[in-house]
């Protein structure tokens, strides 16, 4: 409980800095637009590559009648591969850049868009490593999950929180620091061992934020739903949740980084507690992690 409680209270902080530069929230924007593009063009691309095989219903009224399914081909899988790998670029480089604006706020800079995006695109070839590493760990999980029923839906989910939790620093070591994806996997592996406490607080308490929103959004909707007023529900809905995806994708972004430049280096980031700071991590002498 104390853990989720600190998280809190820098879950607050970093709300005081987004307020400062309100135009942090403006790059998960555009991240859910580029995103939006890939995957409409990965829908394309799979409509395009499936094949229509012909099949036989029976139907009891007037016997048979010919149908049609849709079955994957090779190059259908690559398609899936391709958009999914290029959507792991996209999400990588803009949390990347988000990352960017925010340590440059945090040790006293003003940000722009212009010099988050240059920050980022400095790193561009470990991010494009990392997000290679990162979607291929998706796909594996994903594979496992479609092909192991139960047992595998659950030993993917396992493995895919561990991987999260692990890898949770791993992104701010690459923009921040320079680090390659592999060494960037490895230092965010060694922080874990003195803030695993706080990431599990951090993607727990994220999780919940997002549901909490989604409730609201679907209670505000489902109001104006039961007065017969469709489209203004469902337009409210859909309003709510996206500003608070967005919100909350920000937060995070600043959240993680101050939280890996204090784990890092020991710096205090600008408007954050040492106290606070502190307390985000386990005393060795207290356990073995």
């Amino acid at each position: 409980m104390g853990k989720i409680q600190n998280s809190m209270q820098l879950l607050k902080t970093s709300w005081g800095v987004l307020k400062t530069d309100k135009h942090l929230a403006t790059i998960p924007v555009i991240s859910a637009f580029c995103s939006a593009a890939v995957m409409a063009a990965m829908g394309v691309g799979i409509f395009a590559t499936i094949s229509k095989v012909p099949a036989r219903s029976t139907n009891p009224l007037d016997g048979s009648v010919t149908s049609t399914q849709y079955q994957q081909t090779p190059a259908t899988y690559i398609v899936i591969v391709a958009g999914y790998v290029l959507l792991s670029v996209v999400v990588t480089f803009f949390t990347a850049v988000l990352m960017a604006g925010a340590h440059e706020r945090l040790t006293g800079g003003t940000p722009t868009l212009g010099s988050a995006f240059a920050k980022a695109s400095t790193r561009l070839p470990q991010l494009l490593g990392w997000a290679l590493i990162n979607a291929t760990v998706g796909l594996v999980l994903r594979s496992i999950a479609e092909r192991g029923g139960i047992l595998g839906q659950l030993i993917a989910s396992t493995i895919n929180f561990a991987w999260n939790v692990v890898s949770w620093l791993a992104v701010p070591f690459v923009v921040i620091e320079g680090l390659g994806p592999f060494a960037a996997l490895k230092r965010s592996a060694e922080v874990l061992r003195k803030t695993w406490g706080e990431n599990l607080a951090a993607n727990i308490g994220f999780g919940f934020i997002n549901l909490l929103v989604m409730l609201v959004a679907i209670s505000i909707g489902a109001l104006f739903i039961a007065v017969r007023l469709w489209m203004v529900g469902i337009v409210l809905a859909l309003v709510i949740i996206t500003v608070g995806a967005v919100i909350v994708s920000a937060l995070t972004g600043i959240y993680r980084t101050a939280l890996f430049m204090y784990a890092a280096t020991g710096y205090v980031p600008q408007g954050f507690d040492q106290q606070t700071l502190q307390a985000a991590f386990r005393n060795k002498k207290l356990g073995i992690l």
